[in-house]
């Protein structure tokens, strides 16, 4: 039954009364000894593999310092601990497949990518709504949450039940175990495995991207991503793309990333043929609602939960992206590009994907106006129930003295201040 429209408050973020399913998935976790090794790493997805061959070995120095960086998270729980280093093993299994699939197939360099439409933007400000609205359009290639997790799939598996993908069945079983253990996730950001996600998580491949930085404490991890250039590591995900296109069609991408705001050179410098979208929301709802989210997960992935740490660290950060965005704006090239404020995409859905398909020279048909319109009716804002937010009495932040840190930003966009807060 759907709970739409119903609102939730969650009245323990700062102390929580774990439910038994928490305590647990906590409890099983308590004594497991994690090794964040980097040989430990590589030797794990080196078994569940069966291959050898990692490519070019200049990731090994950022994965050294992705796991320090997560040694020296002293408030991340065991099972935080273990949940990292379990996706660590996983993006180092699924860099032995993509480079053993590159050898065997040379032919795959040859795949063009052409024209992808790229959405950037900050979480929380309608960027997954757009990617998930344009890519119901079955003309335009996506990458679901499930591939994104597992790219490029193990030949030696066979199909689940009734042909089902194994990675998808996967995900299906974890997406289950994950409901049960943080139901109010999914009213916030809801992980279904067929909904579409972010191209940054083939990044992880390359051992790069802000990603880590929304699971453990890691400034060691931030400061050396942002004082590295990161075109090599998009032209690394180009190459994943590649693969996926080679596996399956179609053959133009709906892309979309928070990561780009501040990466808007080497996104341009890999797709210079895409169309850009950039939304633009109040970064106060953004931060409110991005911060909740993440204490509300941390729960379970955290000896404790400190909201005003997470206010802290995540206002910092939106203002580096947005500052970014500010400096980089002009980078994109005027005649395929776009803004797209938020309260214009949610007046109307429909009419703001008509604007971003002129500009991408897409012609919006019957057939593809009745997916989108199918999709919403499918898939309802709040469709689980809306979260009631609270900056100043679940974080100690007041709403009117964050908005004056982002004036720069007000003053570049013409952005609606979200007073109901």
């Amino acid at each position: 039954m759907s709970q739409a429209g119903k609102t939730l408050r969650i009245e323990d973020l700062s102390h929580p009364v774990l439910t038994p399913m928490q305590n647990m998935a906590r409890d099983a976790m308590s004594q497991v000894e994690v090794d964040l090794s980097e040989e430990g790493i590589l030797a794990e997805a080196r078994e569940q593999t069966g291959l050898e061959d990692f490519g070019r070995d200049d990731f090994r120095e950022r994965l050294r310092v992705w796991l320090q960086s997560v040694a020296e998270d002293e408030g991340l729980a065991p099972v935080g601990r273990y949940a990292v280093r379990r996706d660590i093993v996983r993006y180092a299994a699924n860099r032995l497949r993509f480079e053993d699939l590159w050898r065997r197939h040379p032919e795959i360099d040859e795949v063009e990518i052409s024209a992808p439409i790229i959405i950037g933007g900050l979480p929380r400000s309608g960027t997954t709504h757009l990617l998930n609205l344009i890519a119901a359009d079955s003309r335009l290639r996506s990458l679901p949450y499930w591939e994104s997790l597992e790219p490029v799939p193990d030949f030696r598996e066979a199909p689940a039940e009734g042909g089902v993908d194994p990675r998808l069945q996967r995900c299906r079983e974890a997406y289950a175990q994950q409901v049960e253990i943080l139901p109010l996730l999914r009213n916030m950001h809801d992980m279904a495995p067929e909904h579409v996600h972010e191209e940054i998580e083939l990044q992880g491949l390359d051992f790069a991207s802000y990603e880590l930085e929304w699971i453990a404490t890691v400034p060691r991890w931030r400061d050396y991503y942002l004082s590295h250039d990161q075109t090599a590591h998009y032209a690394y995900m180009k190459r994943v793309l590649k693969a996926l296109q080679w596996l399956r069609g179609p053959d133009r991408w709906i892309l979309k990333s928070p990561q780009h705001m501040e990466q808007l050179g080497p996104l341009v410098s890999t797709f210079p043929d895409a169309t850009f979208i950039l939304t633009h929301r109040d970064p106060v709802s953004v931060i409110r609602s991005a911060i909740t989210m993440l204490a509300y997960g941390d729960r379970i992935r955290r000896h404790r939960v400190d909201p005003p740490a997470v206010a802290d660290y995540w206002s910092e950060r939106v203002e580096m992206l947005l500052r970014s965005c500010v400096r980089d704006r002009e980078i994109l090239p005027k005649d395929r590009s776009l803004d797209v404020l938020f309260h214009e995409f949610m007046a109307d859905d429909i009419a703001m994907v008509e604007r971003v398909y002129e500009l991408a020279g897409l012609e919006m048909t019957p057939a593809a106006r009745g997916e989108l319109e199918a999709h919403m009716v499918a898939n309802p804002r709040g469709k689980f129930g809306q979260i009631e937010y609270d900056l100043e009495g679940d974080f100690g932040v007041d709403p009117s003295r964050l908005r004056e840190r982002f004036a720069f930003y007000f003053e570049k966009f013409p952005i609606e201040a979200e007073t109901s807060l």
